[in-house]
């Protein structure tokens, strides 16, 4: 945790939200240095859809999906934090759905939801992106029929050494790797691993030590992990473990997967479920065991981020209409609710 003058420093939330089904679009929120909590001080529904934001690597832009039919992305000045500033309208990424974006160098990736793809837009000078230079469209389908007739890539991800870029498809059952050029930093297709028929990847992190990639699936309630060698952009699946208990009511749908910066604990937000599932890593990051689950503190999350100094996590509750947070036991890794903050349609979580 910071001290001195830069635990005093103001720290600020940006919570995504669907403003189609009620949402107030980009919302900011101050950070309660001691707690945690979050405290909403402005919002603004310059972009509709904004259902998940990603900071530049400086932290002085916020970038945002426009998550429709049409497909966009939008970037805000944060040059006042408590008030981000539209740099120019959103732009069109040539893919339906957008649902995440990453920053990769010069390079903005967006993974396409409806259209199956990812699409590279250079990042001009002052931030704001321009016109998609390139878009790779996945190919391929999975045994869901009703969820995986087609490509749908949902998450874009950076891997530690920022040589590559990894995109999970949830309807190809696969990850997708992607080669940066070493002068341009573009993108560019390099290959494709395989997960288990009908699991759904949709998410992907990475353990603190760089050499293991946990992603989330959706269709399965479970985790693949993944061995990476990021000196050849290979990926090779290890194991699945669930993340809800044995006998679970009801269908579950995994969202979003946060590793603890000690690479001691895993934990996954649950949709269905409604929980916050806690798994414990061993030291090789290969064995995950399922601790146990806790109620999320509302409805369908969407989402699941941790706070600056990785003791605080923050569930994004699309359907209750709120952003729940929770206190982290360091010994237990066990996530403890202690408030929340009525956000509707809330669906994504970052900090600056």
């Amino acid at each position: 945790m910071a001290n001195g003058s830069e635990g005093q420093r103001r720290r600020w939330a940006y919570i995504g939200s669907f403003t189609e089904a009620g949402g107030p679009g980009l919302t900011v929120a101050e950070v309660d240095a001691v707690t945690g909590a979050l405290t909403p001080v402005h919002a603004t529904d310059a972009v509709v859809n904004p259902s998940y934001l990603a900071l530049s690597p400086g932290g002085d832009v916020l970038y945002a999906v426009s998550e429709t039919d049409e497909g966009a992305v939008a970037a805000f000045s944060l040059a006042d934090p408590a008030r981000p500033a539209l740099l120019g309208p959103p732009v069109p990424v040539r893919g339906d759905g957008p649902t995440h974006l990453a920053t990769a160098g010069p390079w903005l990736l967006t993974a396409n939801y409806g259209s199956g793809s990812v699409s590279a837009l250079p990042v001009r000078v002052g931030g704001a992106p321009g016109a998609p230079s390139a878009v790779f469209p996945h190919q391929g389908s999975g045994p869901v029929a009703d969820r995986q007739a087609a490509p749908h890539a949902h998450a874009v991800a950076p891997d530690p050494t920022g040589r590559w870029l990894l995109a999970t498809d949830l309807g190809t059952d696969s990850v997708w790797i992607y080669g940066t050029d070493p002068v341009t930093g573009a993108p560019g297709p390099h290959g494709e691993t395989r997960l288990r028929p009908g699991s759904g990847p949709r998410h992907l992190v990475f353990h603190p030590r760089g050499d293991r990639a946990y992603v989330l699936n959706e269709l399965e309630p479970t985790v693949t992990v993944c061995r990476w060698d990021g000196a050849t952009g290979t990926l090779e699946p290890l194991s699945e473990t669930r993340v809800v208990p044995a006998g679970a009511e009801g269908p579950t749908y995994p969202s979003a997967p946060v590793v603890s910066a000690d690479g001691r604990f895993l934990w996954a937000a649950n949709r269905g479920h409604d929980s916050v599932a806690t798994l414990s890593l061993d030291p090789s990051g290969d064995e995950l065991v399922l601790l146990g689950t806790v109620g999320c503190g509302g409805h369908w999350p969407r989402d699941l981020t941790a706070g600056p100094d990785g003791r605080v996590l923050y569930a994004a509750n699309e359907r209750s209409g709120d952003v729940t947070w929770f206190t982290v036991d360091p010994d237990t890794g066990i996530p403890e609710r202690t408030g929340s903050a009525a956000i509707a349609a809330a669906s994504c979580v970052v900090f600056a």
